[in-house]
């Protein structure tokens, strides 16, 4: 497939935009939360989309931070291959010149490598990581580096993401940005420039 010229890149979230994994990050953070006594629901209203070092100083006191990231890594890490690619993502990325695609997540390399894998999907070429940016989600740090890495403007660039904060983090980055309705509802995704019924639907934009 030909990308037409004014969109030469797509740039994919992970988790909840190629990947379902929204019951093992929900079930995670919810036992996670009970073992340092925090309310669950707030932590669960912004957990996805954001780095876990961001969500725990969100909501944890600073002494048990470290614990608790080590506690989220454990069992995120053993529930690497409960999840399952979202339907459509296999078609989509099959169809993508894989130089011209990257993958901006929020998550750990190992962890999303690993869920990758166990989904059946492609590993990218590109693939920015929790670990590879000083600042998560909203902040548009991933976004930009996955642009100078396949050598595009942002502009160029449709991101495509499912949160609130990877939404602000493609519009700040400059991308043409495409929400799709997989873990949050369209009033949620407002700032998106396009919100997708589907997956599949991101290929119409190319």
């Amino acid at each position: 497939m030909r990308m037409r010229p004014e969109r030469s890149a797509v740039l994919f979230d992970i988790d909840g935009t190629l990947i379902d994994s929204t019951a093992v990050v929900e079930h995670v953070w919810s036992r996670v939360a009970a073992a340092f006594g925090v309310p669950r629901e707030p932590v669960l209203a912004v957990c996805h989309g954001k780095r876990d070092a961001d969500v725990a100083a969100e909501f944890f006191p600073e002494p048990v931070r470290a614990e608790v990231l080590a506690e989220v890594a454990r069992l995120e890490l053993a529930a690497a291959d409960a999840v399952v690619a979202v339907p459509g993502a296999a078609n989509v990325l099959g169809q993508l010149d894989p130089r011209r695609w990257a993958a901006v997540t929020s998550g750990g390399r190992e962890l999303m490598t690993g869920r990758l894998r166990a989904a059946g999907l492609p590993l990218p070429c590109t693939l920015i990581c929790a670990e590879d940016v000083s600042r998560g989600k909203p902040d548009p740090e991933g976004y930009l580096a996955a642009a100078r890495e396949l050598v595009v403007e942002p502009a160029d660039c449709v991101v495509v993401e499912d949160s609130p904060p990877g939404v602000a983090a493609g519009v700040a980055a400059g991308a043409l940005v495409a929400a799709v309705t997989t873990t949050h509802p369209r009033e949620a995704l407002g700032g998106a420039h396009v919100v997708l019924p589907e997956l599949s639907a991101v290929l119409g934009l190319l």
